[in-house]
């Protein structure tokens, strides 16, 4: 089918289902029908969708991990402890690497390895694997919503049986689970298998039963600047939509510098909105997640502390709706169950004391309407090179480098634009690019860098850029020179 931002239409999708579910054994036990029956029996507390609502309604940001081992029984009791003994609010179950890239029988390989050993052999729950009825082993197992995260190019597969298995949320999208996780995967390939995802999930809700989508807010990490990853998530929501999701959940990594992420995450409730609303999809609920910190932790636990604090500050005072919690770990690998625990019970002790407070400052008009133009050029770049298409559009504006994802590792991707931080800690463009930014916004983030430049009694150079990636493993979070 040639790539088109529209329905996909009811013949070709059953056509494509039927090719999709013989791709490992598992798929023949999906049954839509029964699905939805299921689905429908399901308790209100475990539905990801309703408790975001409510969250959103009242302005509480729920608290949700990262985890998942790839042993049922492993799985099950890990997200027992998380939502017993971390208080969370919403819980996940990461895939593992072998399912992300379709290797489902190396997956098989590596469940079986981890129960012969007595210890995880993969860094994930291979879902496929499991089957729908080990997806309901754990979905039944907790009394709140489970979402599925991962990093799959090609998750139509996976999306089939977790859906059937009952998961309520579902994480990723054609262009954030393209360029910082592919190198050879083309856009339009992403961009088609995920339309297939978010078709599936618009006839769940054509069927009485909405599932919440989230496409994967930080990208590369802790130097991507607002307007990338907004506009990345504004048009993965308006992909979305067109297919009939409607509750999707958009989401930004912490950069942290306190004004510039409360002012991102406002700003990317506003555009969502927005252009939801200009494209004449009017009835799709948006709620928000911050992803604290992406990038390099200290070593010494305590310090790590305070870096999940400081994210868990900007979650409360921005209103995220939800906010994804690091571990103390973070420096050495995958936590353990007791210091991921530890990180979200941090997390909300700092959320629960930030409840009532809300954030003003000077700065804060000015950042968020930066970042509202910047992400507007972008995104009205990429509907232009699509002549009114986005689907097509984005793909086009990838390779044009009017969206540049900083660091990806995707070919597809320009790789001109370079960001660091000014001498406040705020993410700045140094090098633009192809970014469609007129003349005053490209004026604005120069003069900022060389303020920094200045301060620090150097040249603006890619030092600047290496120093940034390596200050919060430092202490510091402007990488200055010694």
């Amino acid at each position: 089918m040639e790539l088109q931002n529209k329905r996909i239409p009811d013949g070709d999708f059953e056509a494509l289902r039927r090719e999709v579910l013989t791709q490992w054994p598992t798929g023949k036990d999906v049954d839509l029908k029964e699905a939805v029956e299921y689905h429908k029996n399901m308790p209100e507390e475990r539905i990801f969708g309703k408790k975001l609502i409510a969250a959103k309604k009242v302005g509480k940001t729920l608290i949700q991990p990262r985890a998942g081992v790839p042993v049922i029984e492993e799985h099950i009791k890990l997200m027992q402890y998380l939502q017993d003994n971390g208080e969370a609010d919403l819980l996940p179950t990461t895939i593992d690497s072998y399912t992300r890239q379709n290797r489902y029988e190396e997956a098989e390989n590596g469940v079986k390895e981890s129960i012969r050993l007595g210890r995880a052999m993969m860094n994930g729950f291979p879902a496929v694997n499991h089957g729908v009825a080990g997806c309901r082993k754990v979905i039944e197992s907790v009394h709140i919503p489970v979402q599925v995260r991962h990093g799959t190019p090609d998750a139509r597969l996976l999306t089939e049986i977790t859906y059937a298995g009952g998961f309520t949320s579902y994480e990723g999208g054609g262009i954030s689970y393209n360029l910082p996780y592919c190198k050879n995967v083309p856009m339009e390939k992403t961009i088609t298998d995920w339309q297939y995802v978010d078709r599936l999930t618009g006839l769940y809700e054509e069927m009485g039963v909405s599932i919440n989508r989230e496409p994967y807010g930080p990208l590369t990490g802790t130097l991507v600047p607002p307007c990338i990853s907004h506009a990345a998530a504004v048009i993965e929501a308006l992909l979305a939509a067109e297919q009939g999701v409607k509750n999707i959940t958009v989401g930004y990594g912490q950069c942290g510098n306190l004004v510039q992420d409360i002012a991102a995450i406002a700003t990317l409730q506003e555009l969502t909105d927005e252009y939801l609303e200009k494209y004449g999809y009017k009835d799709v609920v948006v709620t928000t997640v911050l992803h604290q910190w992406m990038g390099g932790f200290p070593a010494d636990e305590a310090k790590a502390f305070g870096v999940i604090s400081s994210g868990s500050l900007i979650a409360a005072l921005s209103k995220a709706t939800k906010v994804i919690v690091k571990s103390p770990h973070e420096a050495i690998g995958i936590p353990t169950m007791e210091a991921n625990a530890q990180g979200m019970r941090c997390t909300k002790q700092v959320v629960s004391m930030m409840a009532d407070q809300t954030f003003n400052d000077s700065r804060l008009d000015a950042e968020k309407e930066i970042i509202r133009r910047e992400t507007r050029c972008i995104i009205d770049k990429c509907f232009e090179l699509g002549h009114g298409d986005i689907a097509v559009g984005v793909c086009r504006g990838v390779e044009a480098g009017a969206l540049d994802v900083p660091f990806a590792p995707c070919r597809a991707n320009a790789g001109l634009m370079l960001p660091c931080r000014d001498n406040e800690g705020a993410v700045r463009i140094m090098n633009m690019g192809n970014l469609p930014f007129p003349q005053d916004i490209k004026d604005f983030h120069r003069e900022h860098i060389e303020q920094r430049a200045k301060a620090e009694g150097r040249q603006v150079s890619f030092q600047m850029v290496i120093d940034d990636v390596y200050a919060i493993g430092k202490g510091r979070l402007v990488g200055r020179p010694r």
